[in-house]
């Protein structure tokens, strides 16, 4: 029994080695499962790789080299089929989910100075006491007064909710000290919703996100009970989103289980979308505005809407997206966007416009229809773009690049001197409106409200001689501008102000009185 104790660990390792190896000869042999990522052999791509690494002269960032080579490959695909690199990745989720974690201000950076031109309602800034003119001078232990860019501050000020950043900010020439406890902030879907009139509403979306739908049935509710009977719903220079965002929000407007959208594709079979419940705006007319930067989720719900006969389209043929991503997440933290389907409105048609030609010349359509006078004339997609299709009440409409409107509203193409193209672009103006605003506070407080301040603002001239003499600092010269350049930037002057005041339903309020396509669509709600 002894002699056995002693040899058995000897028996054991021997029997061990001997499984190893059988399993090691037989390995070939047996059939197994790898993972959807998974193959037999390293892709030529990994091959070149490696060899990068272990022999190339110098040294080199492989993983640039791979994220050019995963480009490279997507480019042979649809132009929205896209990879995500892990560092940008937050940023662009966060627009699909409708918020981020930080502190809740907006800012301009002048002089080299980080100025507070908002702060969040109930937001953590505010909470913490931070007010509109605040200047930063720390935030923790970094100084930020002097050389500053807008990524940098944004890295300082952004973190994980319920974490706390100790600042010092200069106001009125005093330092005030304070902690702010970092909170969700909301990136609003829902620009503006106001009633225009005793019975018509306006709402304007600028992307479909994680909260749009929500946000949009709260703007729905509010001007309902304010007695809204007819709807003006705005989805210009928006660039879509989250598809089951768009789908909730038209089933609003239609009754029934009438179909909203379907997707199929290649791998992917189809797939309906229907209504699901009653919804708050199946009576009553809209109007529903468009432009040529109007694109995917807008798509649908112009598609939907038109298909039955729901709405009136108004502005100029949208971009042309009938296109459906997933985003897929990697093992390295990145992530890829790949077109699964195509999306096809109630009565099939899918909106697609071609991108056989290059992203390139995809891209640039959208500026070839300026020059071959389409945004001016009228949309001439319905003469050579996909086929016909009748709508329940035997209007015609047609598929292929974008949504053709009911009503065309030509763009204004007359174009400004290169004096005010320079005070846009170089950011003058919105330092000016910022500036003006904090030097006559005072005079701003007695506007309580957008309709207000759009009524009795008197300081247009004045504020037109105070931007003469601050663009001049910039090397821009204004004096002597007439006609519609002067009139243009008077007007922006009013709206951009309005904006300063209350964010961006102050911008849309005001600038929609003078606004030609909610003209537009005011008549046609009163036929």
């Amino acid at each position: 029994m002894k002699k056995l104790q002693v040899w058995l660990p000897l028996l054991f390792a021997l029997v061990l080695i001997a499984g190893m190896w059988i399993g090691f000869r037989l390995r070939d042999n047996i059939p197994y499962s790898r993972g959807i990522f998974q193959t037999a052999n390293k892709s030529s791509v990994q091959e070149v790789i490696d060899l990068i690494n272990l022999r190339y002269v110098d040294k080199v960032n492989t993983d640039t080299l791979t994220d050019d080579a995963i480009q490279a490959m997507l480019s042979h695909l649809d132009p929205h089929s896209v990879f995500i690199p892990a560092r940008y990745l937050d940023d662009v989720n966060e627009e699909l989910q409708g918020n981020f974690e930080g502190i809740g201000v907006e800012f301009y950076i002048i002089n080299d100075t980080v100025n507070v031109t908002n702060v969040l309602a109930d937001g953590p800034s505010d909470k913490a006491g931070l007010q509109v003119g605040d200047q930063f001078l720390k935030v923790g232990d970094s100084i930020v007064a002097g050389n500053i860019d807008g990524d940098r501050i944004k890295k300082l000020l952004r973190g994980p909710g319920g974490s706390t950043v100790p600042v010092e900010v200069l106001r009125n020439k005093q330092t005030v000290r304070t902690t702010i406890t970092r909170g969700t902030i909301p990136l609003y879907s829902v620009d503006a919703s106001y009633m225009i009139d005793a019975t018509t509403g306006y709402i304007h979306l600028n992307k479909f996100s994680g909260t749009t739908y929500e946000e949009f049935m709260q703007a729905t509710e509010k001007l309902q009970k304010l007695g809204m009977k007819q709807l003006i719903f705005d989805v210009r220079d928006n660039g879509g989103g989250i598809l089951g965002e768009a789908v909730d929000i038209v089933d609003e407007f239609l009754n029934d289980n009438k179909l909203i959208v379907y997707t199929q594709g290649d791998k992917q079979a189809r797939q309906d979308f229907r209504c699901k419940r009653p919804g708050l705006l199946e009576e009553g007319k809209v109007v529903l505005l468009v432009d040529e930067n109007s694109a995917s989720a807008s798509e649908v719900v112009a598609g939907a809407l038109q298909d039955w006969d729901r709405a009136t389209i108004i502005g100029r043929r949208t971009f042309g997206k009938g296109l459906v991503q997933e985003q897929y997440d990697l093992t390295n933290g990145a992530a890829l966007r790949l077109t699964v389907a195509r999306y096809y409105s109630p009565l099939g048609r899918n909106i697609q416009k071609p991108y056989n030609k290059g992203r390139a010349a995809y891209q640039d359509e959208v500026a070839e229809r300026f020059h071959n006078g389409e945004m001016i004339k009228g949309d001439t997609s319905t003469n050579h773009n996909g086929h016909s299709y009748k709508t329940p009440k035997g209007r015609i409409v047609y598929g292929g690049g974008g949504i053709t409107p009911d009503i065309f509203i030509p763009y204004d193409t007359t174009g400004f001197s290169r004096p005010v193209y320079e005070l846009f672009n170089q950011q003058t103006f919105s330092r000016f409106i910022y500036g003006y605003y904090i030097q006559n506070r005072t005079y701003f407080n007695q506007f309580k409200t957008p309709a207000d301040f759009n009524q009795r603002f008197n300081q247009t001239e004045a504020a037109w001689n105070s931007l003469v003499d601050y663009a001049a600092k910039d090397s821009i010269q204004l004096k002597g501008l007439t006609g519609r350049d002067k009139e243009e930037i008077e007007k922006r002057i009013k709206t951009w102000l309005a904006r300063q005041m209350w964010r961006m339903p102050g911008y849309f309020e005001v600038n929609n009185a003078s606004d030609t396509m909610v003209k537009r669509a005011m008549q046609e709600l009163k036929k």
